[in-house]
This record gives C-alpha cells, structure tokens and sequence, in this order.
C-alpha cells in the first residue's frame, strides 16, 4: 500500500483541531512515511514530535514531485462527516473519523508545543499589561470570527459567529468593574477612546497565534467566539468562556470539559449552516442575528467568566 498525502487546509483552528487524528494515525496506521500538506501553513505542526517533519508548507518547491507523486492524495473535509453535520461529535472526531475510519472516541488534547521565546514573549505582555494597569487578574477576549466585515466603518458578521461590538464594549466595562486587565485578540485595533473606559484596554499588535497561545497560557481567563483562540486556550489548558450562536457547541467547542463553559445564544433558534458543504442563502439569514445580546446576558457570561453557580434554570 503507498502512504498518504493528507491535505489540510482552512484556519489555524482547523489545524490545530486535525492533530490528534493524525497523532492516532502515526501510531496505529503502520504508515511511517505520510505526509501533510498544509493549505493554511504549518504553524500549528512546529514542535509537534511526531507531525513536524511529515508537515510541509502546498507552496513547497518541488513538493509535488519530490513528495506527493508517490503517494495518494487524501483530502480533509471534516464538515462533510456525516456525524458532525448530524451534531454527534467534534471537528476533532469528524478528522479522526475521516482518516482513521474507526467512528466516534475520545480523543486526547492537540499538542501545542511552544518555544521558548513564544513562551517568553506571551508572558511578558501578559506582565506588561498587568504593571500598566496595576491589575492582578488578565483576560483575553477574541470577539470577532474570521468571517467579519468592515462596512461603512460597521463591523458585520452574517455567519453569526461573532460578539456584536456593542455588545462587547458593554462586556469591557462589566469586567473592568471586576477588576480585570482586558487584552483584545483580534487583527485589528479598535478605537475605544470616546468609550470612556474605566482603564485602557489593551490591543497587542504583530502578535503570532503561537505568541497568542503563551499570551493566553499566562492569563487568568480567556472569552471567545467561535474561532481559533478557544482552541488556542484549551491546548494550553487556560480556563475559558466562550459565546456560541450559529454554530453547536458540539461541533465547534468543548462542552462537558472541565475548564470550559458554553453560553449558546442559539440554542433555542439556530439552524445548522451546510458550510462547506453547500451555500445556504435562507439558513444565513436566519442565523444572523442571533449573537445579538442584552444586559441579562451580558451579566450571565460575567458570572460565568467569574465562575460563579448557575441557577437551576441555567443548569
């Protein structure tokens, strides 16, 4: 049999989500000489001790001749996983799946394996932050998907991914009152300065996602969306909040791990998006505004970032 070409591609979340299936495969498949062609780079495989050196960049000079002629191409799609797009398991599992062929199990966390140095430079934003604003706690939020759009100076997220600005700048205020130092995860930076904000809220720039994994492993806390930063703070075990909508909990996060709580927006009116597999115009529509919050809420995922109990009816 020859070995594989396993071909990735999507976000840096998509990455780091396919490393425990391809864990499995080097240590169960017999196949010692597979490799992975990375669409969307190979950031997420640096250090790994078993996938660094099988991972190679598609723009790789000569990588098809030198590398995948002699093998046979097997593309990832884990949306196309009959069991994630039926909300019975992760994107994790849907990789497992896909290429190891061996139905839903527990799987262990990626392996991020940081450096030194992106070790030494998240720790020291996260102390800087911590002298300027003479704060002793620190989270970071990461509000926006990478599907958001800036139009006439809006910012607008149709998949429904993505915490509403207004939303987020009453979110800011809620915990500086619970005197928190807030860094932004994001690759833009806001202007806050007519928001007169208890302290100023901090926006690192040029920062890495490998540097944002150390910025994260240094903090108190980590809020999100679904996007790359919750599965930044769960490789690095940093406790989390993340605020979901359109997308399951199932599919795109962690439920039911310890560390980690869920507030679903959706989960009374969202319609699953076939992303991936087809355009969906009616289901993107539906969805849309259903990140959209109010004061309630807003405190609920205080409360949760806080760890206080939830009542019965949120149980």
């Amino acid at each position: 049999m020859r070995s594989k070409a396993f071909f990735v591609n999507g976000g840096y979340g998509r990455m780091l989500s396919s490393i425990p299936a391809l864990e499995l495969y080097a240590k169960e498949s017999g196949d010692d000489d597979f490799i992975i062609v990375c669409e969307g780079g190979t950031d997420a495989y640096k250090g790994h001790p078993l996938l660094d050196d099988k991972a190679y960049d598609s723009w790789t000079k000569n990588l098809f001749k030198d590398k995948v002629k002699d093998r046979d191409c097997f593309t990832t799609e884990p949306y196309r996983v009959w069991e994630y797009y039926n909300q019975q398991c992760s994107i994790a599992q849907a990789f497992d799946i896909e290429i190891n062929g061996k139905g839903i199990r527990e799987l262990p966390k990626p392996l991020l394996r940081l450096s030194k140095e992106e070790l030494v430079s998240g720790r020291q934003i996260v102390t800087q932050v911590k002298e300027k604003l003479k704060k002793d706690k620190v989270i970071v939020i990461q509000p926006f998907g990478r599907t958001l759009q800036v139009l006439d100076d809006s910012f607008v997220d149709s998949s429904g991914r993505s915490i509403e600005f207004k939303d987020l700048k009453a979110i800011i205020r809620k915990l500086q009152e619970e005197n928190f130092a807030v860094i932004i995860m994001a690759e833009m930076v806001f202007d806050f300065s007519g928001d007169k904000f208890k302290d100023e809220v901090a926006m690192p720039e040029n920062v890495s996602l490998r540097q944002w994994a150390a910025v994260m492993k240094y903090s108190d806390h980590f809020l999100g969306c679904d996007s790359v930063g919750q599965h930044l703070a769960h490789a690095v075990d940093t406790n989390q909040t993340v605020v979901l909508g359109a997308t399951y909990p199932i599919n795109v996060s962690y439920p039911d791990t310890e560390g980690v709580e869920i507030v679903d927006l959706g989960m009374h009116n969202r319609i699953y998006d076939p992303i991936r597999i087809m355009p969906d115009e009616a289901t993107s529509r539906h969805n849309e505004n259903i990140m959209s919050m109010n004061e309630e809420i807003h405190d609920y995922i205080i409360d949760r970032v806080l760890g206080k109990e939830k009542d019965e009816d949120d149980k």
